[in-house]
């Protein structure tokens, strides 16, 4: 299964590397009517059966060695998408998962996936990021303990985001969907962007992501996501002994326009989404819809070829 991979066609080497299979790939493409013009949206909502969203990709790799007698241990605020993906992740492998949350502004989605992240695993509540780290930091001495950062924005993960990219590219070559000029993401932690970015450099073509940052300015900033995507890069030359280009402010760029004023606060203008009502995208206010807006704003003001990178499962919205 691994072979099929677009990123390990392209480096057999990397197939060493254990990895789990959670994921239903490739997502498909699916293009929406907008006032202004045509929007493509990358259903990865749809990545995996158990969960879907952005941060399987990343899961496959992070837990490709669990065994079911260790435990993995993440961080995250409350409504965490990323703790709860680990979570069911970790269970499907017969793993246990912990996750260390802190308290965040709560929205309709976030507390329906807090709901079910305490009975996905096992949860500790600390009041601020700092205390939660600390809490982090003792169960992480605990034997068996596989540690997952926030997020899961490491080198690591970030290949299954670099392969998306590449699983794009293979889509638009079978004429599923054109090539887009600009690809519109949410940035959390950055790894998604990251990945995406350097998998498109790798496959040599000028589709620039535009990150759209949902998190305070010290985290959501463009020099971290080029930082993850060059550690990614020598990731993979270190594995392979290949030349891997790197990714550029030109090909990479932040949208802070969009950030609604805190993390989880929902944007207060009104969005025009009876596009997507027979789709059977639902989208969160956290992150997808953010994103939505930047890229149904670029279509707007002329801009074709738009795609719009869907990270949310709407389906915990149900």
């Amino acid at each position: 299964m691994t072979a099929q991979l677009p990123l390990l066609r392209r480096y057999p080497a990397l197939a060493d590397i254990p990895r789990a299979s959670f994921g239903a790939f490739p997502t498909p493409v699916q293009s929406v009517t907008m006032p202004g013009g045509a929007l493509m949206i990358k259903r990865d909502d749809l990545s995996g059966t158990a969960i879907g969203g952005n941060k399987v990709r990343g899961l496959e790799w992070l837990l490709g060695d669990v065994q079911p007698n260790q435990r993995v241990l993440t961080v995250g605020p409350r409504g965490s998408t990323h703790g709860l993906a680990t979570a069911v992740c970790t269970r499907q492998l017969g793993a246990r998962a912990t996750i260390v949350r802190w308290n965040q502004r709560m929205n309709d989605a976030a507390r329906r996936v807090d709901a079910r992240l305490t009975r996905a695993g096992t949860v500790f509540d600390a009041i601020w990021v700092a205390a939660a780290y600390s809490v982090a930091g003792s169960l992480r001495l605990l034997p068996r303990v596989r540690w997952i950062g926030a997020g899961g924005a490491t080198p690591l993960a970030i290949l299954g985001h670099a392969n998306a990219a590449l699983e794009l590219i293979e889509q638009v070559a079978r004429r599923e969907c054109a090539l887009p000029s600009t690809v519109f993401v949410p940035l959390g932690t950055g790894g998604t962007a990251a990945g995406l970015a350097l998998g498109f450099r790798i496959a040599g073509v000028s589709t620039r992501v535009v990150a759209v940052r949902v998190v305070p300015k010290a985290v959501g900033r463009l020099e971290r996501v080029l930082r993850l995507a060059h550690a990614t890069a020598r990731l993979i030359e270190r594995r392979t002994g290949e030349r891997v280009p790197r990714v550029t402010p030109m090909d990479l760029r932040v949208e802070h326009a969009f950030y609604g004023g805190k993390y989880g606060k929902p944007l207060r203008e009104a969005l025009d989404e009876r596009p997507l009502q027979f789709t059977g995208i639902r989208l969160d206010d956290t992150y997808s819809r953010k994103a939505f807006a930047a890229a149904t704003a670029h279509v707007a003001s002329g801009a074709e070829r738009t795609m719009f990178w869907l990270t949310f499962d709407g389906r915990l919205l149900a």
